[in-house]
């Protein structure tokens, strides 16, 4: 799919200062070159997926019309854009549950939605200021419809979205029966201080155009990441009762 969208998006990465240096709108490789690797990466996609269950296969087709509708006509609809991004992202998370036969919470789901929206608008934001800064154009139409202090709103709603599912994810019934502890609702502070931090670094840096690259550079998203890591560990292992405390 990222090698379909690049072939679409050719003339308009072309004028984005980062996105110019893509293989294909630099010219490093060919359209027909980036079309016989697409052809071979979709043949050991469908090898991979052949043996997995039919809900599973069932999943990747989904996934592959949806993101061909995006790359061809819906990411030019304001809104319509980043929920199929957002759809995107759920859709890995069922799928990887069908491949390895496991529930997946409905919190969690909705969890993984509000935090995809929220990096989504986060990242429509950094591409509207950096657009606004350079006093150009925006390579991307569906920009033209975004309003700064809407955005903001979204913002705000998806990241009290996120905040909420998870919290309520740590304490939903299946959540008790798989882990054995209800003490996960803890780790919630360490989901609140990303959040907060990702929105301080959208409002004070230009960098939230790349939210990966912003969450694999950021010292303090870095430390606190780990932190959630290590306390789940501690307390699903532990089921809750950490050796002295």
């Amino acid at each position: 799919m990222y090698i379909i969208n690049d072939i679409v998006d050719a003339e308009a990465d072309r004028a984005h200062p980062k996105k110019r240096f893509r293989p294909i709108a630099a010219g490093t490789i060919s359209v027909t070159q980036a079309l016989v690797l697409l052809g071979l990466v979709v043949c050991i996609a469908l090898l991979i997926a052949w043996p997995l269950p039919g809900a599973f296969k069932l999943l990747i087709g989904l996934y592959f019309a949806m993101n061909l509708a995006y790359s061809f006509k819906l990411k030019e609809v304001m809104l319509l854009d980043v929920f199929i991004i957002a759809a995107g992202f759920i859709l890995r998370v069922l799928g990887g549950a069908y491949a390895i036969g496991v529930a997946v919470s409905n919190w969690l789901v909705l969890c993984t939605m509000f935090i995809s929206l929220f990096l989504g608008f986060a990242k429509r934001r950094g591409e509207l200021v950096a657009m606004q800064a350079a006093g150009k154009e925006a390579e991307r139409k569906v920009l033209q419809h975004y309003r700064l202090e809407v955005i903001d709103q979204m913002l705000t709603i998806t990241a009290a979205g996120t905040v909420i599912s998870y919290a309520l994810y740590t304490v939903a019934p299946r959540t008790l029966e798989v882990f054995g502890t209800d003490r996960l609702i803890y780790t919630t502070v360490f989901v609140m201080y990303g959040v907060f931090r990702y929105m301080h670094l959208i409002h004070a840096t230009d960098s939230t155009e790349n939210p990966t690259a912003v969450v694999a550079s950021d010292v303090p998203i870095i430390v606190v990441a780990g932190l959630w890591v290590l306390s789940c560990v501690m307390l699903i292992y532990f089921k809750g009762n950490i050796p002295g405390l």
